[in-house]
């Protein structure tokens, strides 16, 4: 219970922080939103899919991977900014599990993803596209999966490679090729096989592609109980990794 209240109370405070700068939220969604806008066309085109609602369907979970795959990875920064302001280490003395200090952002991080997600669907329905209810928020917990991988892995490079020339060079040299063997510009149908057989690595792709079968509305189909079941356990085991590394990185 101690780890329970002590993540609780680190999350409030990552929470509060973020909504006293509400312009670093609204920044955040410009790129999606253009996206949505922009390059659905294209989609549409390259698919050959009869309607914009359609082409959403194929295109929505790919930025809801896009958004949780780079703002995920590079969630590390505010974890440099965080130690570098001396914040990690007040709230190091206090008896605040170190664990805990790690899991509160991290879920701030996740609302923030799950935020986004939902603003952008919003757009997207008043643009044409149609999903149920109930298959969007399976998507969001698919979502917050693929968010605890990509944020672990951020704050992992950040414990390693701590220095923000470098960091974001790797950031950047990590997350662009991760993202497109994950399909979250073209769905990797159209891709030739042998990328296919990498993207089958790549856990990222195993989520994109059970969010745009869940949108689609067949949320009985094996992929997408395959993608809970990868990104379940290759997420469980970056946290448990980040946990460690945390602790012993920040002593």
């Amino acid at each position: 219970m101690k780890h329970v209240r002590d993540t609780w109370l680190i999350f409030q405070y990552e929470v509060a922080l973020l909504v006293r700068n509400p312009a670093t939220v609204a920044i955040t969604l410009i790129q999606p939103i253009t996206y949505l806008l922009l390059f659905t066309p294209f989609l549409k085109s390259v698919m050959h899919v009869s309607t914009y609602g359609n082409a959403f369907q194929i295109y929505v979970p790919s930025l809801f991977a896009a958004i949780g795959v780079f703002n995920g990875m590079f969630a590390g920064f505010t974890l440099l900014a965080a130690v570098r302001q001396g914040v990690v280490t007040r709230h190091r003395v206090t008896p605040a599990s170190r664990v805990s200090l790690l899991l509160g952002r991290l879920l701030m991080h996740i609302l923030l993803i799950v935020f986004q997600a939902v603003v952008v669907t919003v757009a997207a329905i008043a643009l044409g596209l149609r999903v149920q209810p109930a298959n969007f928020l399976i998507s969001l917990v698919l979502l917050s999966l693929m968010s605890v991988l990509s944020v672990s892995i951020g704050y992992d490079l950040v414990l390693l490679v701590p220095n923000e020339g470098s960091l974001g060079t790797l950031v950047n040299s990590i997350s662009q090729p991760v993202s497109l063997l994950a399909g979250v510009l073209i769905p990797l149908s159209v891709a030739p096989q042998w990328v296919r057989d990498v993207a089958d690595w790549n856990p990222f792709a195993w989520g994109t592609n059970g969010m745009r079968a869940i949108f689609q509305g067949h949320i009985g189909t094996n992929v997408v109980w395959q993608a809970s079941l990868i990104m379940g356990v290759v997420a469980l085991v970056t946290l448990v990794l980040s946990s460690r590394l945390f602790s012993r990185e920040i002593a």
